[in-house]
């Protein structure tokens, strides 16, 4: 099969729309109030790790994704069935993405427009980008990039310019103690957004230069996190930490606030603007791991299932959930545990420890046949 390939600066921009995704304008650690700042700090240090390992991990396997990756440690029957356990489980999360954005234009840009004309126009375009393959997907990833982190920084500006930003809302500094931090912090700041890198074991097979590849992802999650960092301290300065848990969608409520001489106002354009194109990146991605491992499964390329596949992913999106209040439930009390935690965790520590065995064999193997050697002579 042809094999598709990006360049660093593609990894990067791909890998830094996938960590902002949805989450930038849902907010990060809202739920430890005047403290969501520590969390993030805390959860960026463990998101630093886990970047590490799914690199170890990739680094134990070199040139193969993740379901070549499960052959190598079992056999093909249970690797199909892995595969499609994760092509399942991406695919669904892709819906839950996509259902996001609906909820944005849905509820606040296009409140007379059903939700699934703006879904189906949105998947329409990603199936399109699918169909034409990663390459496509890397470079919009790559021009579109910097209007985004461009967009939020004047935003920051905007809201200081027009003295939004109350730093009272910060204090007091850890009045709860840290027990609230750690609540905040497992599982969902751990699994969202930095257990999903999970995604970079089906993508760095593409990577035209390799070499450099695990500096550009850990800079860019570094970077990323930085700014949802910004973003969340942002909404708790303009909003306070009551009225951001209470906002579906913070960082557009914060972009309202935003009125300078009665001249510059209502800017929600920026935040619509970075939710679709981290929306879009990220669906795909997800979306076109569930492709490649269909793709594994049946041994035809991912191209054949991407249409059918995308109409699917569609219909499922409107369908996932009877309203937004049922769809960011299930997101944040089910999911972490009977999904994330085994997916994003479990299965792959057990891969590596497998690899490492395997490794260790090979190496006792190739010791004892150099010391027969040298027992010959």
């Amino acid at each position: 099969m042809l094999k598709e390939s990006i360049s660093l600066t593609q990894l990067a921009a791909v890998v830094f729309n996938f960590q902002i995704g949805s989450t930038i304008v849902i907010g990060l650690g809202l739920k430890a109030k005047e403290d969501a700042w520590i969390v993030l700090l805390i959860a960026l240090g463990l998101g630093i790790i886990i970047s590490l390992f799914f690199i170890y991990m990739i680094s134990l396997a070199p040139e193969k994704n993740l379901f070549e990756m499960f052959e190598y440690c079992f056999n093909r029957p249970i690797a199909k069935g892995l595969s499609l356990v994760y092509a399942a489980y991406f695919f669904y999360y892709s819906c839950r993405i996509i259902r996001d954005f609906g909820e944005l234009i849905a509820s606040t840009v296009l409140p007379l427009t059903p939700i699934e004309i703006s879904t189906i126009m949105l998947v329409f375009v990603m199936g399109y980008i699918l169909y034409m393959g990663v390459e496509v997907l890397a470079r919009t990833a790559e021009i579109f990039t910097p209007y985004a982190f461009i967009f939020i920084l004047l935003l920051f500006i905007f809201l200081y310019a027009g003295k939004n930003l109350d730093f009272s809302n910060i204090k007091p500094v850890l009045a709860g103690g840290f027990k609230p931090l750690w609540t905040a912090v497992f599982p969902y700041e751990i699994v969202r957004p930095y257990g999903q890198l999970l995604v970079l074991t089906f993508i760095m097979s593409n990577v035209s230069n390799a070499k450099y590849s695990k500096k550009i992802i850990i800079y860019s999650v570094l970077i990323s996190s930085l700014l949802l960092l910004v973003t969340s301290v942002m909404i708790i300065l303009s909003l306070g930490h009551e009225l951001g848990l209470r906002s579906n969608f913070p960082l557009l409520s914060s972009a309202r606030l935003v009125s300078i001489g009665n001249f510059l106002q209502r800017i929600d354009a920026i935040v619509v603007f970075c939710m679709m194109l981290g929306t879009l990146v990220k669906g795909c991605i997800y979306i076109y791991g569930g492709l490649k491992a269909i793709e594994y499964i049946f041994d035809q390329s991912f191209r054949y299932f991407s249409i059918p596949i995308i109409c699917i992913v569609g219909v499922f999106t409107t369908l996932i959930a009877r309203s937004y209040t049922d769809h960011m439930e299930e997101g944040l009390q089910s999911n972490p545990f009977l999904l994330h935690i085994p997916l994003q965790f479990g299965l792959p520590a057990l891969m590596v420890f497998i690899m490492l065995i395997k490794h260790w064999n090979k190496f006792n193997s190739k010791k004892n046949v150099k010391s027969r050697g040298q027992n010959v002579f």
